[in-house]
């Protein structure tokens, strides 16, 4: 009954994500001989000029034409920082138009989009995942004929029939069977109550085998929150808290996480102030402007600053290739006519990740990567802060996929831990797949364990829950075989009556259940794990093809 339950919620969670990554369907505008219409997106076709305006959702993949535009591609390539797209750069379905406005030429329509090619990619690994079948019903199988076999033997030895009844009795292929799927359901119950759900048998299974964990980036080593870590003020006139509270005085007005980031800053200082200005002028995919004290402020991002304000950087220029070297995201002031400072933001990393990373090293994983679709600055920069062994930059969603096939044809056992819609091949196609708390819902589909709280450490926690649901097991097996075997050989030689040995087999049947029911062994929340040893100190990470 329990087999079957865990195979009918594995089979509605595998429909429910199906029915998930279906096209939503809906209507795109499109331009035709000069005339914008709008059409049933299934009608798109390839060469279409597609219109994608502020707060649409991308439909095809393809080149723009015209127009341009502060996208967010997280979606996609799990970077936090919305990119601008102007005319000759690709775009992705299922990424987002924040600002702006975009002609684009389809390339990619229907199934063949990318966000669509995402959803086959899950399917087929769905489908190649569901025929594994737990060792221990294979082993109590083999084990009826031996058992019928050595009271075949009793018989013609000793023509006893007391005798071969007590090996019968005996027969403990019941048992093998019972206890492990009974370790494995107190082993899941443990967990969800320490907020890991974990989907089926074979999940904790996999994971006590993994020795290579892989991880996203963005919404799971680091919050996917942006912070400002820089404040510098070039030249007397300015302060780094002036800089801030001068870019902040204009961006509050601005709904956007470098904006937020940069209000967020200056509240936190010790002198917080807010500087008089006229109207703010908002330019897309660039910055905003505005006056204080007679004098125009911009504050964006170089192009905007440079270019379109004709402000020189390069007096800085030994800075600013400082804070990119660093992986952080720049914010440009320009003040007057001069740049005044420049601000650095990066993600938030998580309180618990460097030791969480150091953690799952001494439950025994032998690699830690990153894979991200962030600019190889930033992942260098996170990478060399937990302590990775590599990682690999500017991926695409099934790129990250291709990265763990090559990782699974090298022997690496992987577990692959993320939470947006363009982890959902990785989760779906690693050896187990683990899901983020705020992860998007197909990744939490598509994952074998999903965290029920926001707490990282739980990744840590469930593997060593794996693990010494591995040892529980094994210890029940070895149990198992070992007195029941002995109660086998003490009725074959007529030293236990046919009650005697049922009674022994039973007890001693009863007793292994409980104690997997009890999951003895099994990581405690408060005071029964085991001291930690300090962690070995991690090589420098190393980015890789």
């Amino acid at each position: 009954m329990g087999e079957y339950l865990e195979e009918s919620i594995e089979h509605r969670s595998d429909e429910l994500l199906k029915h998930l990554l279906r096209s939503p369907g809906g209507e795109v505008w499109v331009e035709r001989n000069g005339v914008e219409t709008l059409i049933d997106a299934a009608e798109v076709q390839v060469g279409d000029s597609v219109i994608a305006a502020t707060g649409t959702v991308i439909p095809v993949d393809g080149t723009v034409l015209g127009g341009e535009a502060l996208v967010n591609e997280a979606t996609m390539t799990g970077e936090s920082v919305p990119v601008v797209r102007r005319r000759g750069d690709r775009v992705l379905s299922a990424t987002l138009i924040e600002e702006g406005r975009l002609c684009i030429y389809a390339e990619r329509v229907g199934r063949q989009a990318a966000a669509a090619r995402i959803a086959d990619f899950v399917e087929q690994s769905l489908s190649v995942k569901s025929e594994t079948q737990l060792e221990a019903a294979r082993q109590a199988d083999r084990l009826v004929p031996m058992v019928l076999g050595l009271a075949g033997l009793t018989w013609l030895l000793s023509s006893d029939g007391q005798r071969v009844a007590a090996v019968l009795q005996a027969d403990y292929s019941c048992a093998l069977k019972l206890a492990t799927p009974v370790a494995f359901k107190a082993a899941m119950y443990r967990a969800g109550q320490s907020a890991i759900l974990i989907k089926s048998a074979k999940a904790l299974e996999h994971l006590a085998r993994a020795d290579t964990f892989v991880f996203d980036k963005t919404g799971t080593l680091t919050t996917g929150v942006l912070q400002v870590t820089d404040s510098i003020a070039f030249g007397a006139a300015y302060s780094a808290e002036d800089v801030t509270n001068l870019a902040a005085s204009v961006e509050e007005h601005y709904f956007h996480p470098v904006a937020e980031a940069v209000v967020a800053a200056s509240q936190r200082l010790d002198h917080p102030h807010h500087f008089a200005h006229q109207a703010v002028q908002f330019v897309v995919a660039h910055g905003v402007a505005s006056v204080i004290d007679g004098k125009r402020i911009v504050v964006g991002s170089r192009h905007f600053v440079e270019d379109d304000e004709g402000i020189s950087v390069a007096a800085h220029a030994e800075v600013i290739e400082r804070l990119r070297g660093e992986g952080k995201t720049l914010l440009y002031i320009g003040f007057g006519g001069e740049l005044i400072g420049v601000l650095g933001l990066t993600e938030q990393v998580r309180d618990n990740a460097a030791q969480t990373v150091a953690r799952l090293r001494e439950l025994g994983a032998r690699r830690i990567l990153m894979l991200t679709g962030d600019q190889p600055e930033r992942a260098r920069a996170l990478a060399e802060e937990l302590g990775l062994d590599e990682f690999r930059a500017g991926l695409l969603p099934e790129q990250k996929a291709e990265v763990l096939q090559q990782l699974a044809a090298e022997g690496a056992r992987i577990a692959f831990v993320g939470d947006g819609v363009n982890d959902a091949p990785a989760l779906s196609g690693a050896l187990v797949g683990i899901a983020m708390h705020h992860g998007a819902d197909i990744a939490r589909l598509a994952a074998d364990i999903t965290l029920l709280e926001d707490d990282f450490s739980r990744v840590a926690d469930a593997l060593a829950l794996a693990l010494a649901t591995r040892r529980l097991i094994d210890g029940n097996f070895k149990l198992t075989a070992g007195l029941n075997t002995s109660i086998l050989g003490a009725a074959a030689f007529g030293l236990l009556t046919p009650v005697a040995a049922s009674m022994l087999h039973n007890g001693s049947t009863l007793a292994i259940l409980l104690r997997a029911l009890a999951g003895a062994g099994l990581p405690r929340e408060n005071g029964g794990r085991a001291k930690r040893r300090a962690a070995r100190p991690a090589p420098s990470p190393r980015a890789t093809d």
